[in-house]
């Protein structure tokens, strides 16, 4: 593999350290994730996973190990720093959506690119154009209770990829969705994966970690396995 997008090092998470209710969240965990990679993180509720993928999207910070992120050494980083880099860098899907009910969707993608600096007219057409690119240009005047739960996670996803960050991360993106909901938004995240961006699916469903074209377990906070597979282009 070449220099890695991601390379996280010997890195631990622990709870209560050095007490008698010490947890071990994650236990020496090493990885390396390329530029363009489709990658499942695949494990059971209360395995470790949502905390690597928090350390790995820069939400929180290891307690031992190094992470480095696009040759930059962010496991030491001030909260400050860890955000500027999150914003620029990383994209979330998240199972519950997200979003804020009394903005519409236009307005809930626009939101983090407020933050990010983008001003008026650009931050209106980047926001306009990932809602297009999800397919809800007819909905994004609509608020999230006037729209289904499918249009919701797609309004999510588009807010996550209006600013192009190289990196999606989408835990459990269709936990809360029907069978043929859930298959829209992974065609969805398939084709942004063809277009070059880093793709994290962090599931505990091995049916829907198929699609991914390398599968990463892990159980009680340790890698147990790592393969590289075909990929799917549809969950079922």
């Amino acid at each position: 593999m070449a220099e890695p997008l991601i390379d996280v090092r010997e890195v631990y998470k622990i709870y209560h350290e050095g007490f008698e209710n010490e947890v071990r969240a994650l236990d020496g965990v090493n990885l390396r994730i390329g530029r363009g990679e489709y990658v499942a993180i695949v494990g059971a509720s209360g395995s470790g996973k949502s905390t690597l993928m928090n350390i790995l999207g820069c939400l929180d910070q290891p307690t031992y190990g190094d992470y480095h992120l696009d040759g930059l050494l962010v496991s030491d980083l001030p909260d400050r720093k860890l955000a500027r880099i999150r914003n620029r860098e990383i994209g979330f899907i998240f199972q519950g959506f997200n979003l804020l009910g009394g903005l519409t969707a236009l307005e809930n993608v626009e939101l983090p690119l407020v933050y990010q600096g983008v001003r008026g007219e650009r931050r209106r057409n980047m926001a306009e154009e990932a809602l297009h690119r999800v397919g809800l240009e007819h909905r994004m005047r609509h608020k999230p209770g006037e729209m289904s739960g499918g249009q919701q996670q797609r309004v999510a996803i588009a807010r996550a990829i209006a600013a192009k960050p190289a990196i999606l991360m989408a835990d459990e993106p269709t936990g809360n969705l029907d069978s043929r909901t859930g298959e829209h938004v992974i065609s969805i995240l398939n084709g942004l994966h063809r277009e070059g961006v880093t793709i994290l699916l962090i599931t505990h469903d091995n049916n829907v970690a198929r699609v991914a074209r390398r599968r990463v377990g892990i159980m009680d906070g340790r890698i147990t396995r790592d393969e590289a597979v075909g990929g799917e282009e549809a969950i079922g």
